[in-house]
């Protein structure tokens, strides 16, 4: 098999309308405690794709108590160094998918994926500069600019052989997904588009969302796309299946 993919799990967090990400873990807290907050999951992917090491978004890049980078932690328990990472394909720049592309350590912030190329959309890239939302945390793509290797890409189009892109917004104006391939297996991650499998199936329209009308169309769309062409879909997001094959029969979507 030359398509591999690692779920990175991050944690999960409760958001309200401050944007911060508290961590939560149903053993110990109490959802009734954090009234009118939204419950999220927390996973980047890791894919080994023919000799290539790719980064699907970034978490949040929160840090153990010693001061580790969680996301290099798991990244290192996949059998992997950080500094193998070729490219970080990234789908939008909210925190809670750009944080991690960098690490704060002592006061000091440094690149995650040194030796990587952060792949973004333009629009997105320039829009979070712009935009005053408190989810675009515009010190880390300063430093980016400053440090990283940045390839910037337009519209749609195939990245590297094996690696389509799409812009679809309807998250973000500039949201973007990725269908990755090795000639034989195909892998898929729609970012927030196509968040977790529950999006899918219950068809509902999110407020989070640029245009919420939109993204649950694109998500019937891929979500048919999946089912006829066998693509194991990436769910960031996801509270139960983070990766799995989607069927559609009568009108109805499951995931496998």
């Amino acid at each position: 098999m030359s398509l591999q993919v690692f779920t990175l799990y991050e944690g999960s967090y409760s958001v309200d309308a401050s944007k911060k990400f508290i961590p939560f873990d149903p053993a110990v807290h109490q959802a009734k405690d954090r009234p009118a907050s939204l419950f999220i999951h927390v996973q980047p992917f890791l894919v080994k794709m023919n000799n290539l090491l790719l980064l699907l978004d970034t978490g949040l890049g929160y840090s153990d108590d010693k001061g580790a980078l969680i996301l290099h932690q798991n990244i290192k328990k996949a059998g992997f160094q950080p500094e193998d990472v070729d490219y970080v394909l990234m789908s939008h720049l909210h925190f809670d998918h750009s944080g991690g592309m960098v690490h704060h350590y002592n006061d000091q912030m440094e690149l995650s994926f040194p030796n990587a190329t952060y792949v973004v959309q333009r629009g997105e890239w320039e829009s979070a500069f712009t935009n005053t939302s408190s989810s675009y945390k515009t010190e880390i793509f300063e430093f980016l600019q400053r440090n990283a290797q940045l390839n910037f890409i337009e519209g749609n189009g195939q990245f590297l052989e094996g690696i389509d892109y799409e812009l679809t917004g309807a998250h973000t104006p500039y949201h973007q997904v990725f269908l990755l391939t090795d000639g034989t297996e195909k892998a898929f991650f729609g970012g927030d588009v196509l968040p977790e499998p529950e999006e899918l199936i219950r068809r509902f329209i999110a407020k989070y969302d640029y245009d919420g009308r939109k993204a649950m169309e694109l998500r019937e769309e891929y979500g048919k796309k999946a089912a006829l062409e066998n693509w194991n879909c990436l769910f960031y997001h996801a509270k139960t299946k983070a990766t799995g094959h989607v069927t559609y029969t009568d009108g109805t979507f499951n995931i496998i």
